[in-house]
Parts: C-alpha cells; sequence; structure tokens
C-alpha cells in the first residue's frame, strides 16, 4: 500500500505518519518512510539519528536531470526517469522502517523541487508492493503537492485536520485536488482534539466524520521538546494509530 499524508502546515502530519509507521510495524509490515517535506523532520521523528548519511535527492541536480531526461534549455522532462536504484542507495533502515529524504530547497530564490517531484512521482506509480508492504510519504505543507500530481501514484491520501476554521478551509481544498487527480481513497485525520465539542466541529465543518481522532496529547509534547522519537510512544493516544490503520487496512483490502 502506498499512503501519502497532507495538511495546513503545523497540524502534526509529520508526528500522525511516524505513529502510523510504527502501527504498520507492530502488525508485521514492511515500511518504507519518504519525507517529501522541504523541510524535513521525520528522521527525528522515527528516531534515526543518524541522518545526515542520507543523500537527499535534492542535491542529486545532475542525476536527477539525467534520469528525468531533462534537455538543455526545455522545461519538460520525459515521463520514463529510470529510479529503481534510488530506493536502494539513498535510504537508511531502523528497527525494520526504513527512510528516504527528498530533501529541502535551502536558498532563498531556489526555484521550486520539479525534478525531485517528477522522480518521486514516477516512483510512486512504479513501485509494485506485497501486501505486507508499506509506503508513507510524508508531504509538504499545503496543496502544492497536488498541484504537481506528485502523490498521482498514491493509494490512499490522509488530509490531516486540526479544529479550525483555517485548518478545515485547508484540508477542504486539499480533498478537492485529490479528487481531481483521482487518488482513490482520500480520508480526513483530526488532530489536537481536546474534546467532544473538537470532534463534532470537525465533522460539522468537514461534512464527514474524520477515520480517526488523535488527541492533543502532552506526551507527544514532550517527547518532540526533548528531541525523541515519537515512533513509540502509546501512553495518552487513545488508540488513535491502530484505529487509523485498522481503516485504512479494511477499505484497501476490499
Amino acid at each position: 500500500m502506498k499512503i501519502a499524508v497532507s495538511g495546513k502546515g503545523g497540524v502534526g502530519k509529520t508526528t500522525i505518519m511516524a505513529l502510523l509507521a510504527g502501527a504498520l510495524r507492530k502488525q508485521g509490515h514492511e515500511v518504507l518512510v519518504i519525507d517529501a517535506d522541504p523541510s524535513p523532520h521525520m528522521a527525528q521523528t522515527l528516531g534515526i539519528g543518524d541522518s545526515s548519511k542520507i543523500k537527499p535527492i535534492a542535491e542529486m541536480g545532475k542525476l536527477l536531470a539525467e534520469r528525468a531526461g531533462k534537455t538543455e534549455g526545455s522545461p519538460f522532462y520525459n515521463l520514463n526517469p529510470e529510479v529503481n536504484d534510488l530506493l536502494r542507495d539513498f535510504m537508511l533502515e531502523k528497527d525494520g522502517i526504513r527512510l528516504m529524504v527528498l530533501g529541502a530547497i535551502r536558498t532563498a530564490e531556489g526555484g521550486c523541487a520539479c525534478p525531485e517531484n517528477h522522480v518521486l512521482r514516477k516512483m510512486l506509480k512504479k513501485m509494485l508492493l506485497t501486501a505486507k508492504e508499506a509506503v508513507l510519504v510524508d508531504m509538504e505543507a499545503g496543496v502544492e503537492h497536488l498541484g504537481r500530481g506528485t502523490v498521482a501514484g498514491a493509494d490512499c491520501l490522509l488530509i490531516v485536520v486540526i479544529p479550525s476554521k483555517s485548518g478545515v478551509r485547508t484540508a477542504l481544498k486539499i480533498k478537492q485536488m485529490a479528487d481531481e487527480v483521482r487518488i482513490p481513497h482520500v480520508f480526513f485525520v483530526g488532530n489536537l482534539i481536546q474534546s467532544d465539542e473538537d470532534r463534532t466541529f470537525l465533522t460539522t465543518e468537514l461534512g464527514q466524520e474524520p477515520v480517526a481522532f488523535f488527541p492533543d496529547a502532552t506526551t507527544i509534547r514532550q517527547t518532540e521538546r526533548a528531541g525523541q522519537p515519537v515512533i513509540a510512544l502509546e501512553d495518552g493516544l487513545e488508540n488513535a494509530p491502530k484505529v487509523l490503520l485498522d481503516k485504512i487496512l479494511a477499505t484497501l483490502t476490499h
């Protein structure tokens, strides 16, 4: 299965993806996490301490140009970049979870990450996975990745949304664009929930109930502030990671 996670900036999508990766591992899945956020933090969230050893795709300009088939002076890329060895050569593994980092724009006016996202899009479409393999893609905040069609190869898109008007507006826009690129399954996931009022607000404003609600957990904040991985957390989560995973598996296996 190929699962992408999106949402407004600051809603906690990276944390939820890490918790989902942990839930998948507990059920015996092989997990590849792709951090496609221009400001990547997944390594710390997963507890991969030597993330500096990962060579980001964004730093491989010449190789990307060759893979994407860009010709000098042309803004276009062909549709068949060879990406197989990227999976092998540009990832790290810890406790059965592999991590790949798309990379970041490191300077002002550094341009878009078009070649990197082109390779990622091709990679997602080309991957053939067994029932016990999962790819999780932590997308950049907002809607840009949908405008580029980066997650068109995903089986499922999780839209993380917090109980706020601005969060809901972004979530609904992401849902609209996800439907336009025909992602098969799109789910809302509520986060930073403090009360039944928050649950009701999200359900009413979104027009449907999120498939899972993650609480505004003190344990998550304390763990993140201490620079510790959240992937193995269980206390204070109200079983939300398992509820989310069960819904995904029930949907994708039917």
